[in-house]
């Protein structure tokens, strides 16, 4: 399911996951962007080989490229 409004949503520079507040639930970080493509949701990152290549062991909404 891809997002609704991708205008309102940030990605975050160091773990890629979509944040919709001024910082990173996962990492902490305030190192936002506006600039990002593609789109994934973790359902279970211990058995997605996407998961582990992104170095995702959380689940969520995660952008593929941040810019």
């Amino acid at each position: 399911m891809a997002p609704r409004n991708k205008k309102n949503l940030r990605v975050c520079r160091v773990c890629h996951h979509v944040v919709e507040g001024e910082s990173c639930m996962t990492c902490g970080s305030t190192n936002l962007s506006e600039d990002w493509a593609g789109y994934l949701y973790i359902v279970d990152p211990k058995n997605s080989e996407i998961a582990k290549k992104m170095n995702i062991d959380m689940p969520g909404r995660y952008a593929l490229k941040v810019r």
